[in-house]
This record gives structure tokens, sequence and C-alpha cells, in this order.
């Protein structure tokens, strides 16, 4: 259903692709996630890596909320506050332990700040599955 493709005559990619095919099914969107436990506060103060962690355990359960996984996310925007290489690596990282597919494709932005300045990383995330019927 979900179908990635790099393109040849495209610069490789790192970490996203560039094109994803979809038909049929059910489109879900997820809100863009920080990192907020259960009860509204803020997982890993002044730690990209936890930060980063928590946010994909709320795509997560986002995901299993509608009936869907990981492997059906097909497109996320990132905000990554004052991004450098060394953070968009860690970003990099951990999204790998949770996104084990072709990855979906992808936005990286660098921004000032987000809803709150403690909070350093945000993602939002587009996942196409199978209709239920």
């Amino acid at each position: 259903m979900n179908k990635f493709l790099d393109p040849k005559d495209m610069a490789t990619p790192s970490g996203y692709s560039h094109v994803a095919i979809s038909t049929g099914g059910r489109i879900i969107h997820i809100s863009g996630q920080v990192s907020y436990d259960s009860e509204g506060v803020i997982v890993g103060v002044g730690d990209l890596k936890k930060q980063t962690e928590q946010v994909y355990e709320n795509i997560g359960r986002a995901l299993s909320a509608a009936g869907a996984e990981f492997s059906d996310v097909v497109r996320c925007l990132i905000l990554i506050k004052q991004m450098t290489p060394e953070k968009v690596k860690t970003v990099r990282d951990v999204r790998r332990n949770y996104l084990t597919d072709a990855p979906p494709t992808s936005t990286l932005i660098s921004v000032d700040t987000l809803i709150k300045p403690e909070l350093l990383i945000e993602v939002e995330a587009v996942a196409i599955c199978a209709d239920d019927e």
C-alpha cells in the first residue's frame, strides 16, 4: 500500500525518502508531538535524546490509538530548536529505533523556540494504513 522511492537522478537521501506513494487506506494525521508524558510533564529537560524518545513514544501511542503502527508512517515534519549537525544526528539515531522500515518522507526545520522554552523537538506525522473494513 505504501511504496517509498529515491529516484536515481536525485541526491541520495540520508534518513528519509524522497517520495512516498500510497494507494487506498485510511489517512491518519498526528499533531506535533513534544516530550510531554501522560501527565503533561516535560520529559528530558535539557536532553534532546530523551525528549526525542518521548516524542516517538507519544507518536507510537497515537498511531496505536488509530489502529496504525510506525510502518504506516509516510511523512514527518521535524522541528528542532536551534539545530546543529550533532542534534540532527541525535534525532536520526533515535528515530531509527522507531521507523525501522523504509524511512518516511521528511522535512527538518530549525526553529528558535517551541511552545515552551524547555522543549527541544516537535514532530508531526502522517500515516496511511489499510481500511478497517
